[in-house]
């Protein structure tokens, strides 16, 4: 079993294990157990009755948080001609538009978080599937990364104001992040609103019941707090 340090035990002593907090509760313990020295990641973890196994129990989807995650995102494009020029405009950080970026990310180049592709160049893009596919930054239709060249600026434009996708693993559990510790109350709560919104309406067609079984925040490194599953499915979570 892990030792945890001082900081570490003193936020969890803040937290009953067994109490299932209302979300509004939730958040503000979640600030305040947050006890590194930098800026925390405040995360949600879902796990689920759904079975990855399944067809019809499979769940993807990206969600755009009202107030972002707090970090700058880079983009990074794959277009070629006028959609490269359209994508730089658009406030791309970068683009792979020749044999040597692609060469370079080949070789384990990554500095972005996000990464975009029109169709028309997802030939090419696969052949990176080894480097970008274990960092999730792979290109994907269902998570709104492979677009036409006229929705890149409106992709691009998602990218960096917090757009976040969420998908079910192998084991059946989602983990998404929601802001930082920095982030007031208020703007936690809407974007973690507007994430449990979204989650529900993405619903698979082979999820029985209520196919949420437990949702848990944390802080970067901090206690779990376990929330009250149905009142975090209300569209009163933010209240």
């Amino acid at each position: 079993m892990a030792k945890h340090g001082k900081k570490y035990l003193a936020a969890a002593a803040k937290v009953n294990p067994d109490t299932f907090y209302a979300p509004a509760e939730a958040l503000k313990l979640v600030k305040e157990t947050a006890f590194t020295k930098f800026d925390a990641t405040i995360e949600v973890h879902l796990n689920t009755t759904l079975d990855s196994r399944q067809a019809d129990q499979q769940l993807r989807d990206v969600v755009v948080l009202p107030h972002g995650l707090g970090k700058t995102v880079r983009v990074l494009v794959f277009a070629a001609g006028e959609p490269a020029t359209a994508a730089r405009n658009a406030g791309a950080d970068a683009v792979a538009d020749d044999d040597e970026t692609m060469a370079k990310i080949q070789g384990g180049w990554l500095d972005f978080d996000v990464a975009i592709a029109t169709p028309d160049m997802m030939g090419k893009v696969g052949r990176l599937g080894r480097v970008l596919g274990p960092r999730g930054l792979m290109p994907n239709p269902k998570a709104g990364t492979v677009v036409s060249a006229d929705d890149l600026p409106r992709a691009i434009k998602e990218a960096k104001a917090g757009r976040v996708e969420f998908r079910l693993d192998k084991t059946g559990n989602i983990h998404v992040q929601i802001g930082k510790a920095s982030f007031d109350e208020q703007q936690l709560a809407e974007n973690f609103a507007t994430l449990m919104d979204a989650i529900v309406k993405s619903r698979p067609t082979g999820a029985k019941g209520n196919f949420l079984k437990h949702i848990t925040l944390a802080a970067s490194m901090g206690p779990g707090i376990k929330v009250d599953s149905n009142a975090a499915q209300s569209t009163k979570a933010t209240e």
